[in-house]
């Protein structure tokens, strides 16, 4: 068993976390094209690993290799036997241990919480104030192994529209995780002065369609019934930018 200790950053990324569980890389995706998803396949022989907070969720998908798999999280362990068809679920931003002891392959799906937001809030048309995805050592979930699977094979293939299928692979991993592990809330529709989901939708639609022509930011309030004010903060409020004005007339 290898003993592996370093340094605990804050949030690390997918390419970061071997330099906390080392591995031999099996599978990665290619730099372009894959903006909501990631995946990486190592082998891993015994190891007991403290892992810093991953800036993505995270789903383990066990290809190979049975054993004992103990984990703690939030300072509370938890134990089971791990195996081929199994999954584990971590959600974002949780600083983790991991001990096991026999020799593993396993596929890593990372998914980020934007893809997971903005799928949450397709799904459910509200505003959303915050989802977290359960943490759960083992799950028999051959839905959600079969899409870490497909996601794996298009990182080793790059076959001709691999973008749009990982594009597809996020949204089916993001659901699959929202409708049977995720605790979500929603922002209540009468508080705070920010727009809500619904009425950024309308916004970005309306400059979908009329996107050649000369818009002001009069036009974009004008689509909510607000004043030039009251949309540029609640603009500012919602989305943490100001609305852009490109191509707009004096606002």
């Amino acid at each position: 068993m290898v003993l592996v200790e370093y340094d605990m950053p804050k949030l690390i990324t997918p390419d970061e976390v071997p330099n906390w569980v080392p591995g031999r890389l099996t599978v990665r995706n290619p730099e372009e094209g894959w903006s909501g998803l990631s995946v990486r396949g190592y082998r891993y022989s015994g190891s007991d690993v403290e892992v810093p907070a991953v800036r993505d969720f995270v789903v383990v998908a066990y290809r190979e290799g049975h054993t004992d798999m103990r984990r703690r999280v939030d300072g509370r362990w938890s134990s089971a036997d791990v195996g081929p068809g199994d999954v584990s679920l971590l959600t974002r931003a949780a600083d983790s241990r991991w001990v096991w002891h026999d020799d593993l392959d396993v596929l890593l799906v990372f998914l980020t919480e934007q893809e997971v937001v903005e799928t949450c809030q397709q799904m459910y048309d509200r505003d959303l104030y915050d989802v977290e995805v359960r943490d759960v050592l083992k799950a028999t979930d051959p839905a959600i192994h079969q899409t870490a699977l497909l996601a794996a094979h298009e990182a080793a293939s790059g076959a001709a529209g691999s973008q749009l299928m990982i594009d597809s692979l996020s949204c089916q991993l993001a659901v699959q995780l929202l409708r049977g592990y995720a605790d979500i809330q929603f922002r209540d529709a009468g508080t705070g002065d920010r727009l809500t989901f619904q009425q950024l939708r309308l916004v970005r639609e309306y400059i979908r369609e009329h996107l050649h022509e000369d818009l002001s930011l009069q036009d974009l309030a004008g689509v909510l019934a607000l004043s030039k004010f009251h949309f540029a903060r609640r603009f500012r409020n919602a989305t943490g930018t100001v609305p852009a004005q490109r191509r707009m007339r004096g606002a």
